[in-house]
């Protein structure tokens, strides 16, 4: 975390860049530093996207004071036949992904998450794929939540080229193409 912020200072040292548009974005651990990085770094990340990766257990127990902490946008994609991140989580290791969401929703807000003020989305643009998609958004405040459901997706980055290098990783969906998600997520959030 420490490098990521002199990193950072030093981008905006040597270059021109919104320092008010800083984005993180990772997939499986680099999916738990995003989520790490919004909750010790929210003076400087605007929003994250975790991908097959739900809240990390240390960082919801390590919590940065409430009067340090600033909302930050996080979305959170996970497949739920994913075998290497379980969606239902994980005893002491990380939430579940629909925990993750609510935590989130509560930092952001100060509130619990309240379903009257959530947008949802269904896709199944390709019915060969086996999976099928849907995508929740908190609605409440400037910095949003949002939980990508991919049913019966695995551990993978849906719309990309699917891959398999002989690991159980499983169905990667081409119901949506989460990185134009991510990015019209990323549009909405600025610090």
């Amino acid at each position: 975390v420490g490098f990521t912020d002199s990193l950072l200072n030093q981008l905006e040292k040597n270059f021109r860049i919104d320092s008010s548009r800083v984005y993180a974005t990772g997939l499986s651990r680099g999916g738990f530093f995003a989520q790490r990085l919004a909750a010790e770094l929210s003076h400087r990340i605007a929003a994250i996207a975790s991908v097959g990766a739900s809240l990390p257990v240390p960082v919801e127990k390590n919590q940065v004071p409430r009067g340090e902490k600033k909302p930050v946008g996080v979305m959170i994609a996970m497949g739920t036949a994913d075998q290497v991140v379980l969606y239902a989580g994980k005893p002491d290791g990380y939430l579940s992904a629909l925990a993750g969401y609510e935590y989130w929703i509560q930092q952001n807000t100060g509130k619990a998450r309240d379903a009257a003020m959530e947008v949802k989305q269904s896709f199944n643009r390709d019915p060969n794929d086996g999976t099928d998609v849907d995508i929740i958004e908190n609605k409440v405040g400037q910095y949003q939540a949002s939980l990508v459901t991919i049913n019966n997706g695995g551990h993978t980055w849906a719309g990309a080229d699917p891959f398999n290098i002989g690991l159980p990783i499983g169905k990667t969906s081409n119901d949506i193409n989460l990185n134009d998600i991510i990015w019209q997520f990323f549009q909405k959030h600025r610090r």
